[in-house]
C-alpha cells in the first residue's frame, strides 16, 4: 500500500509541494502504526544498507512494544492527522508534523523526521 501511495504522490509532484508530500509519507507510515501493521511501519525506515532478518524482526518487536505502550498509557492509538511539514530538498530531509489521538481522548503534537529517498519520503 505505501508503494502505491508514495508513487501516486510522485505523479502529482508538480502540483503538490514537497511539504504536502512529506506530511503524506508520515501519515501513511503512522496508519501503519494505526492499523496494527507494525512490519510496514518499520519497512518505512530509510536504511542506506540492508539488515540482516533478526535485526528487522527485532525492530517489528520493538514497534509493538511502542504500539502496547500506547495501549497502556493512553488506550491506544486511534486517529493519525497530518498537520504540515517542513523539506529542505537541497539536504534531502524535512520534519512531519502528525496529531496523534488515543482513546483516553487525549491528543499528541510530534515531529517525524524524514529523508528523501530515490523520490519517496521515508522515516529516519
Amino acid at each position: 500500500m505505501c508503494c502505491l501511495v508514495l508513487a501516486s504522490c510522485g505523479k502529482q509532484s508538480a502540483a503538490v509541494s514537497p511539504d504536502e508530500l512529506a506530511s503524506r509519507a508520515a501519515k501513511v507510515y503512522y496508519d501503519y502504526l494505526l492499523h496494527g501493521d507494525c512490519a510496514a511501519y518499520v519497512d518505512g525506515f530509510y536504511r542506506p544498507d540492508s539488515i540482516p532478518e533478526s535485526y528487522r524482526e527485532q525492530l517489528i518487536v520493538s514497534a509493538k512494544q511502542y504500539v502496547g505502550q500506547m495501549k497502556t498509557d493512553h488506550q491506544g492509538l486511534v486517529s493519525v492527522e497530518a498537520a504540515g511539514a517542513r523539506t529542505d530538498t537541497a539536504k534531502h530531509v524535512g520534519e512531519a508534523y502528525l496529531m496523534l489521538g488515543f482513546g483516553d481522548k487525549t491528543k499528541e503534537e510530534i515531529v517525524v523526521p524524514l529523508v528523501l529517498h530515490n523520490g519517496n519520503w521515508m522515516l529516519r
